[in-house]
């Protein structure tokens, strides 16, 4: 092989010596139990700790030594980690495929910082949308915002889809404590007619305000089902004018939204820097603050910034994205565990397993390398999980003693948000329990009863849920997920994987509805043909 050759493989993942060295390290830890690594080091459960941005990080029960973190920062420092993290925080186009900055953390970023994209600093813009939002969010909740009849606004629903649905609706199931309880939310995202005729079914369009969020206003579940709630409306209230009233955008073609009747003063922008699954902090998180109000809102998004200053300044070693993101990779791409089990033991993080499936599986989710090569090494590990303790009496028994490897993350909270006599107590027992059995496990006589433990699990502990712990905890996994696919050299920001599914849709749907011959695959035809004969049948 030519040096030239040997050069350009050398940048391969696999073939750096970082990666390599990784490799010969596994045999070692591979024979090792959690028993062993815990009983030779009386102090490791502090020592394998970090603090930051308001959470204590415990990664202790994961099977690593200080050789482990050592050679997966090494592997970091080869990847340039540290030189991507700082592009996106300048603003370079760091989005490759879409030719982009990926610039979420601007979003958060204080009045007096300046960020530029393209010689723009695009600071001032985003503070004048949240300025904007603001307004429309106090004059709803004061009861200033008067629908046509001359009723004050009680019921707001956003319609959307992806970041523009699982965002919004997890961050208002986790903050429901906050919210104004006058304002009933709801949440249309899918396509069915049953999401929207459920979310409105008890609803007075009089006393309704919905939020369409479609950054271009032509993707097709929102506009489906944002068209659907303008023929409520106006069959409700008898008055096309009454669209003004009763819909705000969150878009950025403002010819679609003139033209469905919205006025354009009530629409908010935002920018092409921003993904959807990392739009919380933009427009899209209008109905966040029109629940939980301004001042909230705002502690949301210095959460947020909380955990970017602790990303971007903290050192590798004490920083708590990049160590959960290099232990997620050791756990996926070495030691096998190829899905990762997110345990809340809050009941209103009830949505953020589902929240994470989308930033985690949408971002890295990749099969070819920023450069357009295959890649050889597993990226994204499958995301799932339910709030503790309902998932002990579900799945929990894979956990303990089946045949695969799951990587847990549990995540809790000192203090109740709720208290109830001792519950939060017997919550929180339930919390440490879990990942004390699934590191050391139990032996017994009988095969059924044996609990090999041994197996993997970080622990996520703040004081309480609030809108600031909040914004730092899901800003932990942004940045934790940007980790993962800096190491994997993968493009964390694009999605075109749900583009093709989306256009044969498009296609099906016009065959479905002109009955036109068909030219798919023998299963997929006949499928077509089955349901247009079944579908008018009564």
């Amino acid at each position: 092989m030519s040096s030239a050759a040997r050069a350009v493989d050398e940048t391969l993942l696999t073939a750096r010596p970082e990666w390599q060295a990784l490799q010969r390290h596994l045999q070692q830890i591979e024979i090792r139990h959690l028993r062993e690594l815990f009983a030779a080091d009386p102090q490791r459960g502090q020592r394998f700790s970090v603090e930051g941005a308001g959470f204590y990080f415990d990664y202790s029960k994961n099977r690593i030594t200080d050789e482990t973190l050592r050679l997966l920062l090494a592997l970091a420092q080869a990847c340039g980690l540290s030189e991507r993290i700082n592009a996106m925080f300048r603003g370079e186009p760091i989005n490759t495929t879409e030719r982009r900055a990926a610039l979420h953390v601007a979003l958060r970023a204080p009045r007096t910082e300046r960020i530029l994209v393209n010689a723009i600093d695009v600071v001032p813009g985003v503070h004048t949308v949240l300025d904007r939002m603001a307004s429309v969010a106090n004059r709803v909740r004061n009861g200033e915002w008067i629908g046509q009849s001359g009723k004050r606004i009680r019921n707001v629903v956003n319609i959307g889809i992806g970041g523009s649905d699982l965002g919004p609706v997890m961050v208002y199931e986790a903050l429901r404590h906050y919210s104004d309880r006058a304002i009933a939310m709801r949440f249309v995202s899918n396509i069915d007619g049953t999401d929207f005729v459920e979310a409105v079914r008890d609803l007075s369009a009089d006393e309704t305000l919905f939020i369409v969020c479609s950054k271009t206003f032509t993707t097709q579940e929102t506009l489906t089902n944002a068209r659907a709630a303008r023929a409520w409306c106006i069959d409700a209230l008898g008055d096309q004018g009454a669209i003004a009233k009763h819909f705000v955008a969150v878009s950025t073609n403002a010819e679609e939204v003139a033209r469905f009747g919205i006025d354009t003063d009530n629409m908010f922008g935002f920018w092409d820097w921003v993904g959807g699954r990392y739009s919380i902090g933009s427009a899209v998180g209008l109905s966040t603050m029109l629940a939980i109000g301004e001042e909230n809102f705002r502690a949301l998004l210095a959460g947020f910034r909380a955990m970017d200053e602790h990303f971007l300044h903290a050192p590798p070693a004490r920083n708590l994205p990049w160590l959960h993101g290099l232990i997620a990779v050791w756990n996926n791409n070495f030691l096998g565990a190829s899905t990762v089990a997110v345990l809340p033991y809050e009941q209103y993080l009830k949505r953020f397993p589902a929240y994470l499936q989308q930033l985690a599986m949408e971002s890295n989710g990749k099969r070819v390398t920023v450069d357009g090569v295959a890649v050889a090494y597993e990226t994204a590990p499958i995301v799932w999980g339910e709030p503790g303790t309902n998932g002990q009496h579900s799945f929990y028994q894979l956990l303990h003693q089946g045949t695969r490897l799951v990587a847990c993350d549990f995540i809790g909270f000192c203090r109740a948000l709720n208290p109830l006599g001792d519950q939060h107590d017997l919550l929180i027992a339930n919390f440490f329990a879990q990942s004390e059995a699934l590191a050391f496990g139990s032996a017994a006589d009988e095969p059924h009863r044996n609990f090999d433990g041994n197996r993997p699990s970080n622990t996520i502990l703040g004081e309480s849920l609030t809108p600031h712990s909040l914004g730092a905890l899901v800003a932990l996994y942004e940045h934790s997920v940007f980790v993962q696919g800096a190491i994997w050299n993968i493009e964390p920001f694009d999605q075109w994987g749900v583009e093709l599914g989306k256009a044969l849709a498009q296609r099906v749907a016009a065959e479905i509805a002109g009955g036109s011959e068909l030219a798919h695959d023998s299963s997929t035809d006949a499928l077509i043909r089955r349901y247009r004969a079944l579908r008018q049948k009564s």
